[in-house]
């Protein structure tokens, strides 16, 4: 089931939002975020809100709703369905009119919430990619821009092609960024929990800080520096942190088969028991 918020009024299907000449579908201008509901929870729902409206900004649009106007649509939308729903929120800003710059205070907004049951905690299998992420004198990487995802996509369709999932993506100095569409977690040989540092080229997720914070209450640093695509080769455990999965182990990583360790597990236990309280 979809449910969009546009135009003042709820929809349900894939709601039409835009015309052929307007500026998000012929020239890329829009950014969105997601959170999820699980059973009504909404963990860090606002962060995720803050961040469109930070998006938007930086990619030269403007949110037409405040964090707290959002968040009381998603509550009036989350009610919508069963109770017990786990669902996607996605509110999205996107240009209208310009050319070449999308017009400011044409910037449109809808609100989507989708079904979506979370994934089973049986993890994926994931190659290391030939492509690169941009940095940020090559796009807009300090935002959750819509623009950025055909990198994403021709990743993921490379890594699909050799029988994977998902793919690690390097940045343009060869250094590991993240998965295709995720945070990446490893646990090293000597027991170190490590993420790469944020470098401009990837957004350090709120997932990601949630659960570096979580793992912190238990007593488990996580180092966040600079990781070579060779480190995961050694790796005890590797897993990912986002919002459509939150946390989900890799257990296969080119051709090492790689456990569901205690790291990834413990920090998606405390993550669902953080969520469980919201």
């Amino acid at each position: 089931m979809y449910l969009t918020y546009f135009n003042n009024s709820w929809t349900e299907g894939n709601t039409p939002l835009f015309g052929a000449m307007d500026h998000s579908v012929w020239l890329g201008s829009s950014v969105f975020d997601g959170a999820r509901s699980l059973g009504g929870r909404m963990p860090d729902l606002r962060l995720h809100l803050q961040r469109v409206v930070q998006s938007a900004e930086r990619v030269g649009l403007a949110c037409p709703y405040t964090v707290e106007e959002m968040e009381q649509l998603v509550r009036e939308g989350v009610a919508k369905f069963p109770a017990d729903a786990e669902l996607y929120i996605r509110p999205l800003v996107f240009g209208t009119d310009g050319l070449l710059i999308p017009e400011v205070e044409k910037s449109g907004f809808a609100l989507t919430l989708f079904d979506a049951a979370m994934p089973p905690f049986t993890g994926f299998a994931a190659c290391l990619s030939s492509l690169r992420r941009p940095d940020a004198s090559m796009a807009p990487t300090d935002a959750k821009a819509s623009a950025l995802y055909a990198n994403t996509t021709k990743a993921l369709r490379e890594a699909k092609t050799r029988g994977f999932d998902n793919a690690v993506v390097c940045d343009s100095l060869g250094q590991v960024a993240e998965f295709a569409s995720a945070n990446l977690f490893f646990v090293t040989p000597a027991g170190q929990v490590v993420t790469p540092a944020p470098n401009g080229t990837f957004l350090a997720g709120i997932t990601r800080a949630r659960v570096i914070a979580l793992l912190a209450q238990e007593g488990i640093a996580v180092e966040e520096r600079a990781v070579l695509p060779e480190e995961l080769d050694s790796a005890v455990e590797i897993f990912n942190t986002g919002n459509y999965g939150k946390v989900t182990p890799c257990v296969r990583y080119e051709a090492r088969t790689l456990p569901v360790g205690p790291i990834a597990t413990l920090a998606r236990a405390r993550y669902m028991a953080f969520a469980a309280e919201q």
